[in-house]
Parts: C-alpha cells; sequence; structure tokens
C-alpha cells in the first residue's frame, strides 16, 4: 500500500480523500494555488506545496507542476479528485511515464471515454443503447443551425471534453442553436483547453441517471447500483439520490450491464460513472461516461457501505475487489443536496467572499454527513466553483430521507455569502419531489420565471411570529432582570405587543410558562419551550409539543428567522411603537434604470454594444465569467447606449457600472 499521496485538487473533494487516506494510515499532499494559501485543504494535509496564481491554467490544470510537487514530496500515487485533470489522458500517462501511480483508470481508458465523440462510438460497438445526433466536431455557429435542423429541435449541443453542466446547452430554435454553440465553445476552451462541441438529439420528459462501476485489475467489474440525478438547474445537477424512484429492478439490472460491458470494452479500472438518460417508457440512452469519482458519490457509499475512494485507492495499488456482484444490495435511501455560493433569489447569481458564519448540522448519529472544503472565517473564491457544501441524509426508506434533509437544512447556518439552501428547503418540500414523480425539466417547469420569496411553501407564518416574539421577550426578561438589579425596583413587561413580518402586522399575546412562553397570534396558541441562548444561531426547542429547528438571528431591531426555506425579517415592537412607526416617512431608492450594473463579482469576457447603438430587449449587452461558468446579460428594454464604463478584461465587483443608458 501507497505511504503517501498527492491530492491534485482542491476544496471539498480534496478534503473528502485525505479523510480516507487518513484512516487508512497514509500521508497526504495537498497543492494549492496563491488564492488558496489559507483554504482547509491545505491545513488539512499533511504536507503542502504552492503551484502557482489563482488561474487554474498557471496551477491546478498544470501538469509539469504537479508532477513536480510529487517529486519534491515523494508522493507515490495521485489522486485527481474530480474537475481538473481528473479526466487528461496526458496527466495521467505523463504520471505513469514518471513512476507515478494514477488513482484512477489507466490513460487509454481516459482517453476513450474522455472524448464524449469518440465514447459514442465506443458505446454502439459495445452494443450500449445511444441517442440519435451528430458525433463529430462542428466548425462554426452556422453549421451548429444546419445540423440541428436536420436532427430535429429541441438539441443538445455538448462540449466534447465537457462535465458538471459546463460546455452544454438546449436549444429549441436556430437562435438558440447559433448563440448556444458560441457559449459551449467558449465555456469548454476556458474550462477544459478543449473547444470541440458536437449536437445530439434531445430526449423530451427525460431521467438522468447513472451507473456507478468499479473495476479492478484482475477482470472484475462491478455496478454500484444507480443514481436518480434528474433535480438539475441548466443542465447541472441539484439533488442526487440513490436508488432511483423511478426505475424498477430490471431496468437497473439491464442499465448495470451494459454499463460493465462499457466499462470492459476499454479495460477499465478504478471508479468510473456511465450516465444514461432514460425515457417516460424506460427505455435508455448511453449520455457519457465519467472516468473519475463523481460529486454525487456519497449517496452510493450510504446505500451501499462502501468508501469508493478507498476502493479506487486500493485498486490503484494492484489489490483485488474484496465482494461480487450478488454482495451488492441497497441499504435504505440517501439523499444529497449541493450547497452552492449563489443567490437563489436573485437569478442564482455567484456570491463570492467571507465566511462570517460558517455552522454546519451536527453529524454524529451517522445518518448524516457534510462534505466541504470551508471553514468559518474562510474566502469563497471568484476563481473556482460555487461549492460550499455537500449535504448527504441517509435513512432507511425514502422518506425518511426526504424528512432527515428538511431538518438538516433548517440547521445548516450560513452568513457572509448567500447560498441555495431555501431553494434546496423549497425542492425537498414540494409534493412532486416528494412523490418521486418527476423529470430532468422539474425545475423548469416549476419554476418558469426563475426561484421568488413566493415559491417557499409556508403554511403557517404565526408560528415565526411567535418564535420572533419569544426571541425579544427573552431579551427583554434578560434586560429587565439586569435593570432590576440597577434601579433596585421591578419594570413592568407588557404582554400585548406587534410582529411586523413582510409589512403585514401580527399582534400577539405573550405570557411566561415553564422553560418558555405561551404566544396567542390570531385564533391560535403556541406553546413554546426551548432553553435557547441568545448566541445560538440555531433555535430548537418544541411547539405545543412538537419539536422545532430554525434559525434565528439578532440583528438590531430586527429578528431574521429561517425555516424550511422560508426566510424573513420580523420586527417586534409595543403597541405604541407600532402607531408611531406608521407615520415614519419612507425613504425611495434611487432610479438605476439607466445602467448596467454587474449583478455578481467577476471577470468581464466581452462588451457586445457600442456607444451610440439602438439596443432592443433581449438583446446581448456583456458576458461575464464567474466561477467558471458565462453570464449572459441581456437587455430589459429598449435603450439606447450612452456611455461604456468598463472594459472587457476587467474584474468587476457586485453592482459596478458596466453600462449606461440614454
Amino acid at each position: 500500500m501507497f505511504k503517501k499521496i498527492l491530492i491534485a485538487n482542491r476544496g471539498e473533494i480534496a478534503c473528502r480523500v485525505m479523510k480516507t487516506a487518513r484512516r487508512m494510515g497514509i500521508a497526504t499532499v495537498a497543492v494549492y494555488s496563491e488564492a488558496d494559501k489559507d483554504s482547509l485543504h491545505v491545513l488539512t494535509a499533511d504536507e503542502s506545496v504552492c503551484i502557482g496564481p489563482a488561474a487554474s491554467k498557471e496551477s491546478y490544470l498544470s501538469i509539469d507542476k504537479i508532477i513536480a510537487a510529487c517529486k519534491q514530496t515523494g508522493a507515490e500515487a495521485v489522486h485527481p479528485g474530480y474537475g481538473f485533470l481528473s479526466e487528461n489522458q496526458e496527466f495521467s500517462k505523463r504520471l505513469e511515464e514518471n513512476g507515478i501511480i494514477f488513482i484512477g483508470p489507466k490513460h487509454y481508458s481516459v482517453a476513450a471515454m474522455g472524448d464524449k465523440i469518440e465514447s459514442k462510438k465506443l458505446a454502439i460497438e459495445a452494443k450500449v443503447n445511444t441517442i440519435p445526433g451528430y458525433n463529430d466536431s462542428i466548425a462554426d455557429p452556422a453549421q451548429a443551425v444546419e445540423i440541428a435542423k436536420g436532427i430535429g429541435y429541441p438539441v443538445m449541443i455538448k462540449a466534447s471534453a465537457g462535465g458538471g453542466g459546463k460546455g452544454l446547452r438546449v436549444a429549441h430554435n436556430d437562435a438558440e442553436a447559433f448563440e448556444g454553440f458560441d457559449s459551449c465553445r467558449n465555456e469548454a476552451r476556458n474550462s477544459f483547453g478543449d473547444d470541440r462541441v458536437f449536437i445530439e438529439k434531445f430526449v423530451e420528459g427525460p431521467h438522468h441517471i447513472e451507473i456507478q462501476i468499479i473495476a479492478d485489475s484482475h477482470g472484475n467489474t462491478i455496478y454500484l447500483l444507480e443514481r436518480e440525478c434528474s433535480i438539475q438547474r441548466r443542465h447541472q445537477k441539484v439533488i442526487e439520490e440513490a436508488p432511483s424512484p423511478f426505475i424498477d429492478d430490471s431496468v437497473r439490472k439491464a442499465m448495470g450491464e451494459q454499463a460493465v460491458a462499457l466499462a470492459k470494452a476499454v479495460k477499465y479500472q478504478s471508479a468510473g460513472t456511465v450516465e444514461f438518460v432514460v425515457g417516460s417508457d424506460k427505455s435508455f440512452y448511453f449520455l457519457e461516461m465519467n472516468t473519475r469519482l463523481q460529486v454525487e458519490h456519497p449517496v452510493t457509499e450510504f446505500i451501499t457501505g462502501l468508501d469508493l475512494v478507498e476502493l479506487m485507492i486500493r485498486v490503484a495499488a494492484g489489490e483485488k475487489l474484496p465482494f461480487t456482484q450478488a454482495d451488492i444490495k441497497p441499504k435504505g435511501w440517501a439523499i444529497e443536496c449541493r450547497i452552492n455560493a449563489e443567490d437563489p433569489f436573485r437569478g442564482f447569481l455567484p456570491s463570492t467572499g467571507r465566511l462570517v458564519k460558517f455552522q454546519p448540522p451536527d453529524a454524529s448519529d451517522g445518518k448524516v454527513r457534510v462534505d466541504t472544503g470551508v471553514y468559518e472565517g474562510g474566502e469563497i473564491s471568484m476563481h473556482y466553483d460555487s461549492m460550499i457544501a455537500k449535504l448527504i441524509c441517509h435513512g432507511d426508506n425514502r422518506l425518511q430521507a426526504i424528512e432527515r434533509m428538511r431538518d438538516a437544512l433548517n440547521a445548516f447556518f450560513i452568513r457572509g455569502v448567500s447560498s441555495n439552501i431555501p431553494f434546496q428547503a423549497a425542492l425537498v418540500q414540494h409534493p412532486r419531489f416528494v412523490s418521486g414523480i418527476f423529470t430532468t425539466a422539474f425545475i423548469t417547469d416549476e419554476y418558469p420565471n426563475g426561484f421568488v420569496a413566493a415559491d417557499v411553501p409556508y403554511e403557517d407564518i404565526g408560528l415565526l411570529a411567535a418564535v420572533a416574539a419569544f426571541a425579544r421577550r427573552r431579551y427583554i426578561d434578560r434586560a429587565v432582570q439586569i435593570s432590576n438589579q440597577m434601579i433596585g425596583h421591578p419594570r413592568k413587561v407588557g404582554t400585548e405587543w406587534v410582529v411586523v413580518i413582510e409589512g403585514k402586522n401580527y399582534q400577539v399575546g405573550v405570557n411566561t410558562i415553564p422553560g418558555g412562553y405561551s404566544i396567542t397570534c390570531g385564533d391560535k396558541k403556541y406553546d413554546i419551550v426551548s432553553n435557547w441562548l441568545f448566541r445560538e444561531l440555531v433555535f430548537r426547542g418544541t411547539c405545543n409539543g412538537q419539536p422545532i429547528c430554525m434559525q434565528v438571528e439578532r440583528a438590531g431591531l430586527e429578528y431574521r428567522i429561517g425555516h424550511f426555506g422560508k426566510q424573513i425579517k420580523a420586527v417586534v415592537m409595543s403597541l405604541k411603537a407600532d402607531r408611531l412607526l406608521a407615520k415614519m416617512p419612507v425613504k425611495v431608492p434611487p432610479d438605476l434604470s439607466r445602467f448596467l450594473l454587474s449583478p455578481m463579482p467577476g471577470l468581464l469576457r466581452e462588451v457586445s454594444v457600442q456607444v451610440g447603438q439602438q439596443v432592443r430587449v433581449g438583446e446581448k449587452l456583456a458576458v461575464i465569467e464567474a466561477m467558471k461558468m458565462e453570464n449572459i446579460l441581456k437587455a430589459e428594454k429598449d435603450c439606447l447606449v450612452k456611455k461604456i464604463v468598463t472594459e472587457a478584461g476587467e474584474s468587476l465587483s457586485v453592482d459596478q457600472v458596466i453600462i449606461e443608458f440614454e
């Protein structure tokens, strides 16, 4: 077995690999860019080596620097994680040439499956079901349009070297095909250094289901069941689960056997994933094979009891798999939510900055797992992807796993950057998700105009008002206790208050009961018992005898409360203060409609208009790159360009002016 391995990655996955390596008694080496010098994966490793500046091309994508780090530290093997060089055949081959073991498949397998065009041809030869399409590289947008029309809309435009939703667009007409081709090619070039693009038919109403396989060097290839990955936004997975609520045993077996056949056809070794699109009639078609560990591998680990990272290391060391296909049976249900640094209420724009507060839910019971590469006080950088953490919950059945996920999301506290936790909380409560009857179009169908606060289901606002009143009353009771000692006589505390939430007043009555307060709001009564302290960010207790868990944070006169994705700001005041507040003037916000403002921090890749140009609604104005994704800003109304304030190549901050209009 290896004595020391280097992890050629960063963040969450680097920390994840180190955790298993440490348990196996293997020393670890971290590599890091200058932007990551204080990152958790650097602090976690036994050794660390700086390999360059923030830009991935000059650090994490530099094969020479990673090989040099191996030689400098004496690392015998390299685990690539996912992304970056994990599916780069040259990287695997160069390591082998330098006597360093690649903890992954052989370079010829990476080459065969890493190219989506060639992999589809190989799948056909291996008698794996495939989707109709044009399987050669496309030269330009005009050719893309002609091919798309020939196949028939809708089509998927895909980067040959793509993955993780990058370099992928769905086009429903000529205009979308033309624009999507350029965006795919640019994203592919920037993320993978390979701008080849191809097109295939988009299967409407599909499920995205993938088969996890593991293969050793002794001829054993086993499929470790499937993962349901149909909950996606912009072709990036949001929620994954195992097993799938859609397919049955016969389909599972057929998909698993085809995945194994494909792996054997390319002499595959290590962990890998064969992705399929599955129609409503349960017919399935090969999409691609990912020759690496997947982001969502923890759900497979939960239901199989296996450590995929350990298996990868042992296979790379030449060991034989210690089980057979007959040994693989699902144990319960697991669900994973990706917690990303993005604002779901602002079109999921990336959010960067310092993690002022980072408090994951308790994972000590073994039923909740949090994989992360960040810590409180650390930075979320604009240079890399937006993932903060992965939250995984296990249950005896699907409903139990969903309930655990809801509770865990309630207890996941993040401040300093925005996160998609409210969106995830809304998804796991949605009736269609709970039913298990959904497709990859779920998010598009249910949130066609984006995600807004009204999309978060919440039936009992009175409960939030009651908790706000609880927090305020506890604060006042403490203040009274202190002041009574100072002035020598008791201060009277009123019982009738007003809680203002989203512009609406809720009159509440608050009376003391053992361990808490009895609060009336309208015709409802909430007997809340809790030992909650002001310094605690998560409020736990009971309401009318039932357990509750929500986030409560005092900010000046306001209480910020989060529960099941619902986020509100509550002001608690006396009846007199409420009457006086109604007489206060309202500050009118400034008119910013004459400006195109940067909605996120990022790199301005392109300004698409000129001074004096008449712009029509929907026209492209600029392109911003942030967290490895291209974001196209379009005109929201007809306007005339007065001034270009910033130039392509500049780094932008949030709300920085890009263009001024007449």
